[in-house]
């Protein structure tokens, strides 16, 4: 979770993140949404790939990022049980 917790640190990533949210997209079609080098992109695809929020398909030459839904989940379920317990302890 700690990597989780890190890479949504970032607003680059968490800007990659919502992108993806509407369709998997290309590291190219990404970049084009910032003002940053392709290499940066790709180190924040990188991080969030390593925190497996994202991952990658390679279909033909080019490779496509997709949101990964399960750890979304998961960081639902330990927010609302870290909630539910902080509720029980008042």
């Amino acid at each position: 979770m700690k990597d989780v917790f890190k890479a949504l640190a970032d607003p680059t990533r968490r800007k990659i993140l919502t992108l993806l949210k509407d369709g998997d997209l290309t590291a190219g079609e990404i970049s084009s949404h910032f003002e940053m080098s392709k290499s940066s992109i790709s180190q924040h695809l990188n991080i969030l790939k390593q925190a497996e929020l994202v991952y990658d398909n390679k279909q033909g030459q080019f490779i496509y990022y997709t949101l990964n839904l399960t750890v979304f989940q998961e960081l639902v379920s330990w927010t609302i049980d870290f909630i539910d317990k902080g509720e029980k302890e008042q």
